[in-house]
């Protein structure tokens, strides 16, 4: 076995079995975008695709046995994630339908809601969408407007629109394909509101036709996914029994009685949707696969390709440039870091999910960790996509060598199942309010008010192997020579560090919004350190990710690969904190002598790998084959 191989393995994580049936079976089909088709030729052609997927198990894999599925979370979302290495329009219509839509089915429907529609929906007798996001309401779902009102006299909720802000918006499937919507709305019943529930709503009928009440309309070309047919729904009046109401938080009995296990209406709506957190940790995941294939093109590009010389006539590979190095490999091992990180957050997801009474505070802190990584999965992803198209010159802007469709494809990442900054403040509202039950959502003032006295419980709770991680902190060297700079211990001990300054600081900051004369007083505290808090959440995200590299290294079984997967882990901790040298010795945690010897360790480590670009680069496990770019071929 090669090294690249035993990087592999380590790499795959616990649903390698999945990742390698994928790379088997998704490479047999023809997934490559074809830029030659109009829109709707795209749409069809995506919409085959996601049949052909039925047959390999991948679409049942999350759902319950009892309807064919495989009672599998991790399965579900490694085998969405493995879509995003061959096509990312693909990756988010399987999402939007069973991920999102089947998702919303079974985790706040009830048994007679997964009897009548979870088989279809799989098999895709039933193909649906999921309303929420409005015109005038993205990342403030608890404010919709579209309104469920019931009408004890039929039985029946009224879905309407009430405002032209109201109209949902940027959705899924909703332009051509689903015939059922998956739609979130202010529940009122006996002229009271009890916040916002999921409904299952008819939009068309079997020959595409809107059915009375509900108009479609298609948001048409978009930046990219091209094969998505996003589009936006108004409601006028539509009737549906109150049996479509998925109930599992919330039901209203006959005579329009609501009752729910849950009495708040703000941690209600919380739990609600932290049962379908399975659909950030996919976009996470689809993120970061997309840029481990922006980056496997343009390493093997760098390997390939090759520009001036030391003398007339001689021309070297643009792999052996310092700079070229220096721009790729720090990508390269965060993309590393990021999926080690991305590993540990769908074994936590999928243990959590299969467990009947799982820990409140655990499934907080999973949402609150699939939130943050979503956010650096999807910036990197980005900036990796961008950066590797520039890496490959004009010929990285031909669409035939595929970066420019995965630009186009993932920019939208940063913005869907959760606005970056926004995130970010959830994230360290978490932290913040130690997961106090009285805090729900992102109220500024709400927040403020419960800050907790002191944090640092909270911020040492570890995220895996936490004997490793101590051991590895207590070890590190003690005095302040440069070299410890090398030192994962020392590392580990710089990112904790930091993330413990900055929530401290900035809990001191709001506390004194807890003293404050009236809520004015308090959002303009708040908001005076929003940028703190994005800090806070951004720092804490670091620090897990660095955690889950070093574990993930520890459970590598081969010694040659240990040893390389912590020179890469090295070089994400170093860039990462090289990135934020100001910080550091703004706040003394380095010395203007050691800041320097950051940079030059940096430039020696990637030096050190530049020999090891091909093994990394496949231990990604994109296929050759697959990676769609014509100029890699010879």
């Amino acid at each position: 076995m090669t090294l690249s191989d035993e990087v592999r393995i380590a790499l795959d994580g616990k649903w390698r079995h999945v990742r390698e049936q994928s790379r088997i079976e998704l490479a047999k089909m023809d997934l490559a975008f074809d830029h030659d088709l109009s829109l709707d030729e795209a749409r069809e052609r995506t919409f085959r695709q996601l049949k052909e997927l039925v047959p390999t198990g991948i679409p049942a894999a999350g759902f319950s046995p009892e309807y064919g599925g495989a009672g599998d979370p991790g399965m579900a979302v490694t085998g969405i994630e493995m879509l995003a290495q061959f096509d990312l329009s693909l990756m988010v219509k399987a999402g939007v339908q069973w991920g999102l839509f089947g998702g919303a089915v079974e985790n706040l429907g009830t048994k007679v809601h997964h009897d009548a529609y979870i088989r279809d929906l799989i098999n895709l007798d039933l193909v649906g969408c999921f309303a929420m996001t409005e015109s005038g309401h993205g990342s403030d779902v608890q404010n919709l407007e579209t309104t469920a009102t019931y009408d004890p006299a039929t039985e029946e909720f009224v879905i309407h629109s009430p405002t032209p802000s109201s109209r949902k918006d940027y959705i899924g499937n909703a332009a051509k394909h689903a015939t059922m919507a998956a739609v979130f709305a202010q529940l009122v019943t006996r002229g009271e509101s009890y916040g916002v529930h999921c409904f299952l709503v008819p939009i068309r009928d079997d020959k595409g036709r809107d059915l009375p009440g509900v108009t479609t309309s298609d948001c048409g070309h978009k930046g990219g996914l091209g094969g998505v047919d996003n589009g936006r729904i108004v409601f006028d009046q539509v009737r549906i029994p109150r049996g479509n109401l998925l109930n599992r938080y919330g039901q209203v009995d006959e005579g329009g009685a609501y009752s729910s296990p849950i009495d708040d209406t703000g941690r209600r709506f919380f739990t609600m949707l932290g049962t379908l957190v399975r659909g950030r940790v996919s976009v996470g995941g689809s993120a970061s696969a997309s840029a481990e294939v922006a980056l496997s093109i343009a390493g093997r590009y760098a390997l390939k390709r090759r520009q001036f010389g030391p003398e007339p006539g001689v021309e070297i590979l643009l792999a052996d440039y310092r700079m070229h190095q220096r721009r790729l490999l720090p990508l390269i091992a965060r993309s590393y870091a990021y999926r080690f990180a991305q590993n540990q957050l769908v074994a936590r997801m999928h243990r959590l999910q299969i467990t009947d009474d799982a820990d409140p505070q655990q499934k907080r802190e999973l949402e609150s960790r699939a939130a943050g990584l979503k956010v650096v999965q999807t910036w990197h992803a980005s900036h990796a996509i961008q950066e590797s198209r520039e890496l490959c010159g004009g010929a990285g802007y031909l669409a035939e060598n595929r970066l420019t469709t995965l630009r186009g494809d993932v920019d939208v990442f940063t913005t869907f199942e959760g606005d970056n900054h926004v995130l970010l403040q959830l994230v360290a509202k978490e932290l913040l309010t130690a997961y106090a039950a009285e805090v729900g959502g992102l109220d500024p003032v709400g927040m403020v008010r419960f800050v907790a006295g002191t944090v640092a419980d909270v911020v040492k709770e570890r995220t895996a192997a936490s004997q490793l991680i101590q051991r590895l902190i207590d070890a590190r060297p003690g005095n302040d020579d440069d070299h410890d700079l090398l030192d994962l211990g020392t590392q580990l001990n710089l990112f904790e560090d930091r993330e413990q300054h900055v929530i401290e600081t900035v809990a001191r900051r709001l506390q004194r919004a807890t003293k404050a004369d009236d809520d004015d007083e308090a959002f303009r505290i708040f908001n005076g350190a929003q940028d703190h808090l994005i800090r806070a959440g951004r720092v804490h995200i670091d620090r897990v990710v660095l955690e889950a590299f070093t574990a993930g290294i520890g459970r590598c079984e081969d010694e040659e690969a240990q040893e390389l997967l912590r020179d890469v882990c090295t070089l994400y901790a170093l860039s990462t904190i090289e990135e934020d040298l100001a910080w550091f010795q703004g706040h003394n945690r380095l010395s203007d002598q050691r800041a320097k010897v950051v940079t030059s360790e940096v430039n020696a480590m990637c030096e050190k790998l530049r020999p090891h670009l091909l093994t990394l680069v496949e231990g990604f496990g994109v296929p050759e084959e697959s990676l769609g770019a014509a100029m890699l071929q010879d």
